[in-house]
């Protein structure tokens, strides 16, 4: 099967599988709210971030476990691909046990995280639980990559979302029937080693060379190799978890656990959007940033504008559906009283905007190599983030947490992330990005007020009016959208060359 459509498949089976496991989750979080508390709603949204933070002990490797094997891989050389997984299976260990170290040494501070101590009994044992998940998942990544490798991350992602299900209704049954949150957290555990543990026999099955004995090292070069790309790589994942991992520890910090748990409810959302359109966007990107890769002319610098239009595109009709929809959502959902002000929900929605609109950067510097040159840029970002959720909060509470994310992507990676890309990717001023990138802010907002205006004409609540209201939505963006950019180049290439961008392989 070709590199693209096995990308094709890849993004099939995600999408699908995805919008199955958002159904499950979102029945899930309902009988969560009504079973358990709101406090109940923020402590598991805390715990997750946490050990999102710990997730730094991963330090990048697994991206340096993608890069080594593609080589042996595309050779065939089995020998090299046994030495190397021997290695990663070495070094996973190692991160499993330092995650669960950390983890436990954090257990007897918990109640300094929290602005006011919940009344929630058992609260170091369920952060144990959570520890326990965590941990667990490292103990079979080194062969999920392998598949990953192979691009057949298809399989990978069937496993994780039919376990994905499978915990959901198990957690609904067990919350009705119980009510307890802390079989709510064993089914977690067991589905997540269930998982980990026959995705593992299928790659045994995929690749029998796994089972032969290993007692061969890497070699000082491949080492080497290694360890740089990991170096480069753990300047951006600090920054990635600082940045998004944070939001929740400072609002349990500041807030209070129930405003967490309320948060989380958004992030459930705006994650599920970005993982389903994220996931679409980067499966029609493959062959571009390929092409990125080895073009770098007037026709790579064609083809990112014309990617970069898609982004604004998906991402600028979305996040203002988002605007609109997401509190008439959550309220047929959940209820009002789990409902953030529109001074929250705007930089939420801002926010997503922002971060898809990097997608197009990313995916040429991605195919470019162009990691080192930013390197510390992350650090910036989360150190800005940091200082600035923590100033706004003081003005504007939740939402100056929000707004804190957006003052550092808008004063950090907006302008240096395009700045590498068009000096060391195209080796051309980066002064036309800015311009289209003004273009397009000032359509969203002319779209934004067009949006809110025809939405404010609709009147009432329920089902079908927030079907009509998110078809408003949808209609009045694509159309403005559409009058707006279908003369510009752009616009024409990707129409002219849509063909390339979604099946040439």
């Amino acid at each position: 099967m070709s590199r693209t459509k096995n990308s094709a498949l890849n993004a099939a089976v995600s999408v699908v599988t995805h919008a199955i496991s958002l159904v499950t989750g979102f029945i899930s979080r309902s009988v969560f709210v009504r079973t358990l508390s709101a406090e109940y709603l923020g402590i598991n949204g805390l715990f997750f971030n946490i050990l999102s933070m710990l997730s730094l002990a991963e330090l990048g490797i697994g991206a340096a476990i993608a890069y080594s094997l593609y080589r042996p891989i595309a050779l065939g050389d089995t020998r090299s691909v046994r030495i190397l997984m021997a290695f990663y299976r070495r070094a996973y260990l190692w991160i499993g046990a330092v995650v669960f170290l950390l983890g436990a040494a954090m257990t007897p501070f918990l109640n300094h995280l929290f602005k006011s101590v919940p009344d929630i009994p058992h609260l170091r044992l369920y952060f144990f639980l959570f520890l326990l998940n965590s941990t667990v998942s490292y103990l079979y990544a080194y062969k999920r990559s392998l598949i990953i490798a192979h691009q057949k991350e298809y399989i990978a992602t069937a496993y994780y979302q039919f376990f994905y299900v499978l915990r959901q209704v198990a957690q609904i049954v067990l919350l009705l029937t119980t009510g307890r949150f802390l079989f709510y957290l064993l089914a977690q555990l067991v589905c997540t080693l269930l998982e980990n543990v026959l995705l593992s026999r299928r790659a045994d099955r995929m690749y029998p060379y796994l089972k032969e004995p290993c007692g061969e090292r890497l070699d000082a070069e491949t080492f080497g190799t290694i360890r740089k790309n990991t170096a480069a790589m753990l300047f951006h994942k600090i920054g990635g978890v600082m940045v998004f991992g944070t939001d929740s520890i400072l609002i349990a910090k500041l807030a209070g656990v129930v405003q967490v748990g309320l948060y989380s409810n958004y992030c459930m959302i705006i994650d599920a959007l970005a993982t389903i359109f994220g996931r679409l966007f980067w499966a029609t990107t493959a062959s571009v940033g390929n092409v990125g890769a080895t073009e770098r002319t007037e026709r790579a610098r064609s083809i990112f504008g014309a990617v970069d239009l898609a982004a604004f595109w998906v991402y600028g009709s979305v996040s203002l559906c988002l605007l609109v929809l997401v509190n008439p959502f959550i309220t047929l959902w959940l209820g009002p009283k789990y409902l953030f002000p529109m001074g929250v929900v705007l930089p939420l929605a801002l926010n997503f905007y922002l971060t898809g609109m990097r997608q197009s950067v990313h995916v040429f510097k991605n195919a470019l190599g162009l990691f080192w040159q930013d390197r510390y840029k992350p650090l910036f970002e989360a150190a800005v983030n940091l200082a600035a959720s923590i100033a706004l909060f003081r003005v504007f509470g939740v939402a100056g947490v929000v707004l804190g994310t957006t003052v550092s992507t808008v004063t950090v990676c907006v302008w240096v992330e395009p700045y590498v890309l068009y000096r060391f990717g195209f080796g051309h001023s980066v002064r036309e990005y800015f311009a289209r990138y003004a273009t397009y802010g000032a359509l969203l907002l002319a779209a934004g007020t067009a949006v809110r205006f025809v939405d404010g004409l609709i009147v009432g609540q329920g089902l079908g009016i927030l079907l009509l209201r998110a078809l408003a939505c949808v209609a009045v963006t694509n159309a403005l959208f559409f009058a707006a950019l279908f003369r510009r180049k752009e616009f024409r290439f990707l129409l002219e060359h849509g063909r390339m961008l979604f099946h040439k392989g």
